[in-house]
């Protein structure tokens, strides 16, 4: 039934001043956030539990918000991750058979502030003019000047670290069965499975949580890979005691700059030249530990239609990011750029020439969203099954 109370009042202010009234449809306070656009028109639950949101409110591009409520499946970590939501219509009464929640009271349970009723075409033009850049949501302070204030003392996200925020606090196993709800495509997990190795002895991946979405746990277990999560800060000796066939790591929040223990960890573990794969963070983490340099975008790339490839070929993907990789700055004779942004000619993807590296800037496990890069993720079992005939080659020549 909709609610027939009266709508609070609520104010969006912008770091260069301009301000926004509408009403709220989340938690009452205040939040501040770095305020960037996703040009999504579906998945906005993906979107609202994605880590890598962390510290950010979301200012979503298609007019209606919260049609098909919420529900507990499509969570993409334990709750919500940005700091709050803009919409131009928001819908309190949902209609939806997988629908257990609205909107409107999802946020409020989980004390997100989130505003309604304003004009985010112009406001997206202003972000895409001006770029990403800091602002308030408040239900409480409806003065622009005086919150104005507190979105000016705020930290900019360039230099932020945000990942100690966002990964687990202790090691686990990802066990979530995936055969029901999540495969797309029977036929290319299976054959994946049969020819990749035994259900009694599955390739073990070893999953650095940087702000990891629990899609991409499930794109990798549906390979019939065993994997294990560990904390961002876990040590290189701990992580290899596992020993895993694969090392991933993982998407999350932030400046990858300002993420050095990550860097630091990367470094360490392509000494062991067990198989790697990175994904948006993961990819940049891996670009610095190769020696390259990383920089702040404009505003960022974040939907679900951002055309990515080289040579030919070209994917349309998933992404959600607001730094990238230097290209000047990567070393040409080891790394091969495999994929750019074909909107703005960035670095989407890359891979070492010899070893079995490699990385990409966008999400292949989205849901929603296209699954034109879920090779991806065979081909890191593909890299496992040669590293593993390899090591036990090795064995067999020095035990004889």
């Amino acid at each position: 039934m909709i609610s027939m109370s009266p709508a609070q009042p609520a104010l969006l202010v912008l770091a260069d001043g301009t301000s926004y009234s509408g009403w709220s449809f989340g938690a009452p306070g205040t939040v501040i956030g770095e305020v960037v656009f996703n040009t999504g028109m579906t998945g906005y639950q993906e979107v609202l539990t994605d880590p890598s949101y962390c510290g950010q409110i979301v200012v979503f591009t298609y007019p209606e918000l919260g049609n098909t409520g919420v529900n507990p499946i499509d969570e993409e970590s334990a709750h919500p991750q940005v700091q709050g939501a803009i919409a131009r219509n928001a819908c309190f009464n949902p209609s939806n058979w997988r629908s257990t929640q609205s909107l409107p009271d999802y946020f409020k349970q989980h004390h997100i502030p989130a505003i309604y009723g304003i004009d985010t075409r112009a406001l997206t033009r202003k972000i895409r003019a001006l770029g990403a850049m800091n602002g308030a949501i408040s239900t409480e302070i409806l003065d622009p000047a005086e919150l104005l204030e507190q979105v000016q003392d705020a930290p900019s996200m360039a230099g932020l670290n945000l990942v100690q925020t966002v990964t687990t606090p202790a090691a686990y196993e990802w066990s979530e069965l995936t055969e029901t709800a999540w495969e797309f495509s029977s036929h290319l997990v299976s054959t994946s499975r049969e020819d990749s190795h035994s259900d009694s002895d599955p390739f073990v991946v070893l999953a650095i949580d940087f702000g990891i979405k629990r899609n991409i746990l499930r794109r990798l277990a549906s390979y019939g890979c065993r994997v294990i999560v560990v904390p961002a800060h876990t040590p290189v000796a701990e992580i290899l005691q596992y020993n895993p066939d694969g090392i991933f790591l993982s998407n999350g929040p932030g400046d990858p700059a300002a993420v050095i223990e990550g860097v630091e960890t990367t470094k360490a573990l392509l000494k062991s030249e067990k198989p790697l794969f990175g994904i948006c963070l993961g990819h940049q983490l891996l670009g610095r530990a190769l020696g390259a340099d990383t920089f702040k975008l404009k505003f960022g790339h974040r939907g679900l239609n951002q055309p990515a490839g080289l040579q030919q070929r070209v994917e349309i993907t998933s992404q959600n990011h607001g730094f990238s990789i230097s290209p000047d700055s990567l070393p040409e004779t080891e790394i091969e750029i495999t994929h750019l942004n074909l909107n703005d000619r960035t670095v989407a993807g890359l891979r070492h020439r010899s070893l079995p590296f490699f990385s990409v800037q966008y999400h292949p496990e989205a849901s929603p969203g296209p699954h034109d890069a879920d090779y991806l993720f065979e081909q890191f079992v593909q890299f496992m099954r040669t590293y593993r005939q390899a090591s036990q080659s090795k064995a067999t020549s020095s035990s004889s």
